[in-house]
């Protein structure tokens, strides 16, 4: 058992919290470790920084996300441009890393790049020598989870961990977990049973869309072309916080 586990995400969308807020539930449902703290590393940097790293984001995917997809690809060259990146971070995030070095757990968990590559940098550093696993919440890797010092990756498929491996990264240093979910979703329900409880039909196709926790993306243009369908079917959009979303597909797609 861990004595102390710090679990690190960032609110960049919903699903790196949502992986961490995931593995938070495994370790306390298997009593892994005895204190186990789940941390925003957003909220140790300062307000500037929090809001170009997480609120422009969404605001880039939902009216640029052609900027932002050649942001990613321009970004994404393995070991390239991590000192400019680093120096930013390192910058930006010094109550995270005075967090780190305060509270020395047993184990950090990374479900978000930025901490795993703060605390890569302070392993080779050596100002701190806690074990770090990095549990990659994307089906891809990206160049920015690149981490030189680490003890385990985390992945979702077999071909990330061929990547990895073209990489540099050794193979027992890789384990293909898929992307940690609330434990939630491994209870059995009945089928016929949910759809009477939510009101739908017993025998047509059903359509789930999601549009993730923040409810970003072009979700509305996706509904109208569900709407041409043949085969009957109902749609079930998730719409996350986003309030405007949700009372615009209530106006527009009424059932």
């Amino acid at each position: 058992m861990f004595k102390k586990v710090l679990i690190l995400s960032a609110s960049v969308g919903a699903g790196h919290l949502r992986a961490a807020e995931a593995l938070e539930k495994a370790f306390r449902q298997t009593n892994a470790a005895r204190e186990i703290r789940n941390i925003d590393v957003l909220q140790f940097t300062n307000p500037l920084f929090r809001r170009l790293y997480g609120k422009a984001y969404l605001d880039m995917v939902n009216t640029m996300p052609e900027v932002l997809g050649w942001m990613y690809d321009s970004l994404d060259k393995p070991w390239q441009n991590e000192r400019r990146r680093l120096a930013l971070d390192r910058l930006n995030t010094q109550p995270f890393i005075k967090l780190l070095k305060d509270y020395q757990p047993d184990i950090a968990v990374c479900t978000h790049f930025l901490p795993a590559e703060i605390i890569s940098w302070l392993k080779g550093k050596e100002k701190i020598s806690f074990p770090q696993a990095i549990v990659v919440t994307d089906f891809d890797v990206h160049a920015m989870w690149l981490c030189h010092h680490f003890e385990q990756y985390f992945v979702a498929l077999d071909e990330t961990r061929v990547h990895l491996e073209k990489l540099g990264i050794p193979h027992d240093k890789i384990t293909v977990s898929g992307i940690p979910i609330d434990p939630i979703f491994a209870v059995p329900k009945d089928k016929t049973a949910m759809r009477e409880k939510y009101d739908l039909a017993k025998d047509n196709l059903t359509i789930l869309v999601s549009a993730g926790g923040f409810g970003v993306g072009n979700v509305e243009h996706l509904l109208e072309a569900l709407c041409d369908l043949k085969t009957p079917a109902q749609v079930l959009a998730i719409c996350g916080r986003n309030e405007e979303l949700k009372n615009k597909t209530r106006k527009t797609f009424r059932r």
